[in-house]
């Protein structure tokens, strides 16, 4: 009797009221579709600022171009990368399912500031106009300065806890043992990737509206209400989740195996001689915990308990005496480091293509003011060419689930049909080809600028700029091959007491990638200027930028990114049942 207990309760997961989670009544896609509806609206609420905030801080808080969006770009970078600091408490201290709660309540704060600034005008400063000399436009400073901040960057601490969270939260609802499980969490992230989607094609377009047309005060409110809707949709489904049960500090592990394998290596010791007498090292007597106990059967160790070959500096970490008492490691925690260690170059390959994304998205919209931006009688702002890549992968989101998957997996006659690295490989790949199209449209651009005889005028050019959405269905279909792939791939292949760590480090590529292409911009025009030549991307006219030549240079980049990658990918040695299927 005590035995069928156990089998009807899932290992190392309880229920929202800490009792064990139970086979049939907790997990699956029941569950993982309320994460699904509640990503909808916290990525329209953080998407609904951050895609026209330059225009709010410029228009409304006198700040020049510049300074708007530098502190935009700050905003964007540092939300993503608090992701990770989601996902580190979601691992060591806390469940995903409460984080996402502290979060969310965080977010809601800052926005209830903004709306209560946008709303009031003594919190902002004077209204002033170009035409009207007598009123001098008045930077935002002081105690109205320091409002504004308090609020973005509560709503960055928010959306940092609830990315580093809620994914991690919804693929935690999957039987992994199952290949059905596995199936189910692959669709999971591939939907996941769409919701997100859907929820900007919302912001980008019904809410900017909004905010352009009947005040700022009414698109911040809208966010506030879709941040505070989504709390109470999460917690209905809190009687269907699984939670899994915090391990302790993943990033205290990997520091005492790296620290215990620098000091180790200093001592004057063989290393046969260290491997020889890992049976009798009391690192492999020291009892682990009971959580501990339930992960190791995900770690891929050798039956007669030898380290594996790879990495195998770390080995020395697992030594007959530590250099310390505090630095005794077990074989298991050796593995995970290695586990861990051998993922960063595959997150460190995607960051080149983020960067991509932002410098794309950037330039495209100067690209398309130029251009004849008519659709019919209906004229279309610049400013809402992100709807192209939104519209494309959600388009593309189920027809991959659909049918390419479907296909693959006939055709492979494997489990997962396309393997996580093949799919980012093809995230990458795509992202050369989005920056080969830009370049060439770019080129079409200029010619007809050139033949038109309005390089120096502000008409819009006899083009379409719809021309401009040929380079977003690739950057649609890369940005969704790479960020469902990579999301999956850190969840699958991470050590189960890292995952929501690892899943964030998805999200931190995109910060860094966003970095990046300010690094890459300041670089190019030095360096171009000091060769005795006008600078690529500078200038008053876009039309006069030598922009097709960038975007050479960011094709190459990207090339030489996914050789880089392939080197690691094709080494790479698939830890976790499926991801190799």
């Amino acid at each position: 009797m005590e035995g069928g207990n156990q089998d009807t309760r899932w290992k190392s997961y309880v229920d929202w009221r800490k009792r064990a989670a139970l086979r049939g009544r907790h997990g699956g896609m029941l569950a993982a579709s309320f994460v699904l509806v509640v990503e909808v609206l916290e990525n329209l609420a953080y998407l609904a600022n951050s895609s026209n905030l330059v225009m709010y801080l410029s228009k409304y808080m006198h700040l020049s171009p510049s300074k708007s969006a530098n502190h935009v770009t700050n905003f964007m970078g540092t939300a993503f990368l608090l992701a990770l600091l989601g996902g580190f408490l979601s691992d060591a201290f806390f469940t995903a399912y409460h984080i996402y709660l502290i979060s969310a309540v965080i977010e809601f704060l800052g926005l209830i500031i903004l709306t209560m600034q946008a709303r009031t005008p003594s919190l902002k400063p004077p209204e002033c106009s170009s035409t009207t000399s007598s009123i001098p436009c008045q930077e935002v400073g002081g105690g109205k300065a320091a409002m504004l901040f308090i609020g973005l960057y509560l709503g960055a601490l928010g959306v940092g806890g609830i990315k580093g969270s809620l994914p991690t939260h919804g693929a935690e609802q999957f039987d992994e043992d199952s290949p059905q499980g596995r199936k189910q969490r692959s669709t999971f992230f591939n939907y996941f990737v769409f919701c997100l989607s859907f929820g900007a094609l919302i912001a980008v377009t019904f809410v900017v509206w909004i905010e352009d047309n009947k005040g700022w005060e009414w698109g911040f409110a809208i966010s506030t209400i879709a941040i505070l809707l989504s709390i109470p949709i999460f917690l209905v489904g809190s009687t269907f989740y699984r939670n899994k049960i915090p391990f302790g500090s993943p990033l205290t592990t990997i520091g005492k195996v790296l620290i215990a394998a620098i000091l180790n290596s200093c001592v004057n010791r063989s290393p046969s001689n260290a491997i020889a007498n890992l049976a009798t090292s009391p690192s492999y007597q020291t009892e682990i915990s009971k959580e501990a106990a339930e992960n190791a059967k995900q770690i891929d160790e050798q039956p007669d308990q030898i380290p594996t070959d790879s990495l195998k500096f770390l080995n020395r970490a697992v030594v007959n005496k530590p250099a310390h008492a505090a630095l005794e490691c077990s074989l298991q925690q050796v593995e995970e480091g290695k586990i861990v260690l051998k993922m960063l170059p595959i997150f460190a390959c995607t960051i080149v293509l983020n960067c991509c994304l932002a410098q794309l998205s950037t330039f495209s919209v100067e690209q398309a003011a130029t251009m004849d931006t008519k659709l019919g009688s209906l004229k279309i702002p610049p400013a809402s060419l992100p709807i192209f890549p939104v519209v494309f992968i959600l388009i593309l989101a189920p027809v991959y689930d659909l049918f390419i998957i479907s296909f693959s997996r006939r055709v492979t006659k494997t489990e997962m049909g396309i393997t996580h690295l093949q799919r980012i490989g093809i995230g990458l790949f795509l992202s050369i080809l989005a920056t080969a199209v830009a370049a060439l449209v770019e080129i079409k651009r200029k010619r007809v600028a050139t033949e038109s005889g309005l390089l120096d005028s502000t008409n819009p050019l006899p083009i379409t700029f719809f021309w401009i959405s040929l380079q977003y269905l690739f950057l649609g279909s890369a940005d969704l091959f790479t960020l469902a792939g990579l999301l999956e791939f850190f969840f699958t292949e991470a050590p189960s007491s890292m995952r929501s760590l690892a899943t964030s480090l998805s999200w931190a590529s995109l910060a860094m990638g966003y970095y990046l292409s300010s690094v890459i911009v300041s670089i190019v025009n030095n360096v171009t200027a000091n060769s005795g030549h006008e600078p690529w991307l500078s200038g008053h006219k876009i039309n006069h930028y030598h922009l097709e030549r960038f975007y050479w240079l960011m094709c190459v980049l990207s090339a030489l990114n996914f050789s880089h990658y392939l080197f690691w990918a094709m080494r790479y040695k698939y830890r976790s049942a499926g991801g190799s299927q």
